[in-house]
């Protein structure tokens, strides 16, 4: 697949994503973005074989504003348990 697949329907087309931290397998993901009125944000997704390796969004992270990419990952690392270990691996 492209790495530049189709966005989740949650994700606003106008947010730029800056980062995609995917685990190992492949199956989850977490979107960090920007927002042009200068806010941060972030999103979880999977990825199912039933849903034709369509990224679905896990949670409702993505309505929630961060000064900054760094309050961003706190957050992040805080809300998506799997996601500490992996960057810090």
């Amino acid at each position: 697949m492209s790495k530049f697949q189709v966005m989740s329907s949650r994700l606003d087309r106008t947010w730029r994503v800056l980062a995609s931290h995917e685990t190992f397998d492949g199956t989850h993901c977490v979107d960090v973005f920007s927002r042009p009125n200068g806010t941060f944000g972030f999103e979880e997704f999977r990825r199912d074989p039933e849903d034709m390796g369509a990224w679905t969004a896990t949670s409702y992270f993505s309505g929630h504003e961060y000064p900054s990419v760094a309050e961003v990952l706190v957050a992040a690392r805080r809300n998506v348990t799997w996601l500490g270990p992996l960057l810090d691996a």
